[in-house]
């Protein structure tokens, strides 16, 4: 019977991975956990805070109640009280390589670029039945 590999897996992180992972600025993280008594990340000799999974997925919840559903910080902590919040959906599939994903994308920017530089031609609205048409000039 082969042995398992272990895999060692992180315990935390610090605010500017967190901030960067959800695309936020580090000083809005800190407002929300002021605002948000839930969240406390343990912190460091130096003060410096280290954020868990758990910390994280909250963290990803008051974003999507305030940035996706629009609610007020009030609504959004009420939500967080009743645990009647619907899961944020996951901005990564964590199955795909950072590389792959980050390849993809190189791809279909490489692609627009390529069509914006061709200058291509589109009908007019309003037209008389859309024959006039004009051309774009690239980089427009």
């Amino acid at each position: 019977m082969p042995l398992k590999e272990k895999t060692i897996e992180r315990m935390y992180w610090t605010i500017g991975e967190v901030a960067g992972e959800l695309g936020v600025n580090t000083s809005l993280l800190r407002f929300w956990e002021k605002e948000f008594g839930t969240l406390r990340p343990k912190r460091t000799s130096k003060g410096d805070r280290l954020y868990t999974k758990d910390d994280i997925l909250q963290l990803r919840r008051i974003q999507y109640l305030v940035k996706e559903k629009g609610f007020t910080l009030q609504g959004a902590k009420g939500a967080l009280r009743q645990a009647e919040l619907p899961q944020p959906k996951p901005t990564v599939n964590p199955g795909i390589p950072v590389g792959e994903i980050r390849e993809r994308l190189l791809q279909i920017r490489n692609k627009l670029v390529a069509i914006s530089r061709e200058g291509t031609t589109h009908p007019i609205p309003g037209g008389e039945g859309h024959e006039q048409q004009r051309s774009i000039p690239a980089g427009q």
